[in-house]
């Protein structure tokens, strides 16, 4: 009963989905007060298994991010990672990223929304794209937000772990487009 046993599997994962998307499990660090704009497992035609687990990859990296700050950035890349930034060489490796990302939470929050996301073909590679937004103060203390697109490739390692094996950014102007914007406050 092969086929019996993938049905179970599947409706036990929507299931299991359906209960995380109420608690908060699918929300990417949204402001206090924001509804949430995450794709529901029941809703949307495209949600696989491999979107899923991109999109839970996605709330866990975001989520040690926004407590660790740029030592969690760092962590979550493989030692062969890739860092593009707007204008800036690449930084290759975890140990370069590291160096590069020496933020604390408290002087500097990155948060971002994926809008989209795909698994590959053979289930051990994929991506996912969005919007982020970098939150700092300026030498009078004056609030300074950038903005912009990214994509993150995943990899699953030997070990079974995912970890990021690219992640390139594009900042824009505020107020570019209406496209991957972050629910308003």
């Amino acid at each position: 009963m092969p086929g019996m046993r993938n049905l179970l599997s599947t409706f036990i994962l929507i299931a299991g989905l359906a209960g995380a998307g109420s608690n908060g499990v699918w929300a990417q660090l949204l402001e206090p007060g924001t509804q949430s704009q995450t794709p529901n497992p029941l809703t949307d035609a495209t949600m696989k298994p491999g979107k899923v687990l991109l999109y839970d990859l996605e709330a866990r990296f975001a989520k040690d991010v926004a407590q660790r700050g740029g030592a969690a950035f760092a962590a979550w890349f493989a030692e062969d990672g890739v860092a593009l930034g707007n204008g800036a060489a690449p930084l290759i490796g975890r140990v370069a990223i590291a160096k590069s990302a020496n933020w604390l939470p408290a002087d500097y929050q990155l948060t971002w929304t994926p809008t989209d996301a795909m698994m590959g073909p053979s289930g051990d590679m994929g991506y996912t794209w969005g919007h982020y937004e970098g939150h700092s103060k300026d030498a009078n203390g004056n609030p300074v937000v950038k903005s912009g697109r990214y994509i993150t490739m995943w990899r699953k390692e030997p070990d079974g772990s995912w970890k990021v094996a690219l992640d390139a950014g594009s900042n824009e102007p505020p107020g570019a487009g209406d496209c991957c914007k972050l629910p308003a406050q």
